[in-house]
């Protein structure tokens, strides 16, 4: 945190040389304007966006809802956490297809042959892909090329 003419400056390190910086305009204890400084490449729409929702959540003003993920999204990556926890916490994969999938007790024969066990060995894979990083996907738009 800094000040000087123009106010106090506060930057949050976010690490990999990423940062938030807000500055409260003027000197005075109450009153004192918010700015938010936006790099205007690409992905400053998404950080313009960002910057709406914190606006409206500030003046607790209705905070619409982050388009960045549909619903179905959502509802998966939450499915590939609960599994990825299962499975770190010994549970088995049909463990995880009982709890996450609500798929009823299978024989060992009938476990080979279900569906539910390549849904399962899919969100593992896919939430091991996401904690190696893919996560930072789930903050941008998806673009066109």
């Amino acid at each position: 945190m800094r000040t000087d003419e123009l106010g106090t400056h506060l930057l949050f390190e976010l690490g990999t040389q990423r940062r938030i910086q807000l500055l409260c305009h003027g000197h005075s204890e109450r009153g004192g304007a918010l700015a938010a400084l936006v790099p205007l490449g690409l992905e400053g729409f998404d950080r313009l966006e960002a910057l709406y929702r914190f606006l409206a959540a500030l003046h607790r003003r209705r905070v619409p809802p982050d388009s960045r993920l549909t619903p179905q999204q959502r509802a998966r990556a939450r499915r590939m956490l609960q599994a990825w926890d299962g499975s770190r916490h010994g549970a088995t994969q049909q463990d995880i297809a009982r709890v996450v999938l609500r798929q009823a007790p299978l024989g060992r024969d009938d476990w080979q042959a279900a569906s539910t066990r390549f849904v399962v060995m899919a969100l593992l894979r896919e939430a091991r892909a996401m904690i190696a990083g893919g996560y930072r996907k789930l903050l941008r738009h998806r673009r066109r090329s």
